[in-house]
C-alpha cells in the first residue's frame, strides 16, 4: 500500500514522475480545449458567411441539400469515431476541421431564424455552462462512468422526439425535449471531460495522443454545439 502513495509511477520499465504526468496532462487538456474552440470557431464562421450569402441560404435551407448536409454530417462522425485508430494523425485531424466547416452550413439556419443578439447572449451563457461543468468533470473524484447509460438513452430519446415532432409540430414537446436536452448534454460535458482526463496516458506515442486529442475535442464540441442548440430553442428570439 505504501508504494501507492510514491512520488514515481514505474511503466512498463520505465519511471514517470508525477509532476511531469501532472504537466503532461495540463498539456493534453488544453490540447483538447484549443482544438475544441478552434472548430467552434471555425462552425461559428462558416455559419455566418452562409447565412450572409442570400444565394447561399435560398439553396440549402429548405431543400434536401440541408437533408443530405445533416446525413453526411452525422456519418463523418461515426466514421471518424470508429476509423480514427486506423487513420494518420494529419487525416484525422483534416477529418475534423472538415466536419467542423460543414456543421457552420447546416448551423447557418441559426443566423437566419433567430436575431444575432439573442445568439451572443445564449452563446455566452453555453460557454459559461459549458466551462463550469467541464471544470467539474476534470476535478471531481467521483466516477462518473455511472451517467453514461442514463445520457445515452436521454439523448436518444430526445432526438426521437425531435423527430416525431416533426409531424406532430407540438410546441411542448419541443420544449420539453429541448429542456431535458440542456440537462443529458450538461451531464455529457461533465462525464465526457472525466473520461478525457482519464484516457490520457502518459507514454503514449506523439501520434496516438493527438489523435486522443482530437477525439477529446469532438465529443466536447459535440456537447457544446448541442447544448447552445437546446438553449437556442428555449431562449433564442426569433427574427
Amino acid at each position: 500500500m505504501a508504494n501507492k502513495f510514491n512520488r514515481d509511477t514505474v511503466t512498463q520499465g520505465r519511471t514517470v514522475s508525477n509532476v511531469q504526468v501532472d504537466e503532461g496532462l495540463r498539456s493534453h487538456m488544453l490540447r483538447v480545449y484549443n482544438y475544441m474552440t478552434i472548430g467552434l470557431a471555425l462552425t461559428g464562421l462558416v455559419a455566418y458567411l452562409v447565412a450572409s450569402t442570400p444565394a447561399l441560404v435560398g439553396a440549402i435551407i429548405g431543400s434536401p441539400i440541408m437533408w443530405v448536409l445533416l446525413i453526411g454530417n452525422f456519418g463523418l462522425v461515426m466514421f471518424l469515431s470508429a476509423r480514427i485508430h486506423a487513420m494518420k494523425f494529419a487525416t484525422a485531424q483534416l477529418m475534423f476541421w472538415t466536419y467542423a466547416a460543414l456543421n457552420g452550413v447546416t448551423f447557418s439556419i441559426f443566423f437566419v431564424a433567430y436575431t444575432q443578439e439573442s445568439i451572443a447572449r445564449v452563446f455566452f451563457i453555453t460557454a459559461a455552462s459549458f466551462a463550469a461543468l467541464s471544470l467539474y468533470g476534470y476535478l471531481t473524484r467521483r466516477n462518473l462512468s455511472g451517467m453514461r447509460s442514463f445520457l445515452v438513452m436521454g439523448m436518444v430519446g430526445i432526438f426521437i422526439a425531435f423527430i416525431v415532432n416533426i409531424w406532430l409540430q407540438s410546441p411542448i414537446i419541443y420544449l420539453a425535449a429541448s429542456a431535458i436536452g440542456v440537462l443529458v448534454f450538461a451531464g455529457l460535458t461533465a462525464y465526457d471531460t472525466q473520461k478525457i482526463k482519464e484516457m490520457y496516458y502518459e507514454l503514449d506515442s506523439s501520434e496516438v495522443t493527438g489523435k486522443k486529442a482530437i477525439m477529446g475535442a469532438l465529443s466536447l464540441y459535440l456537447d457544446f454545439i448541442l447544448m447552445f442548440q437546446m438553449l437556442m430553442h428555449l431562449f433564442g428570439n426569433r427574427n
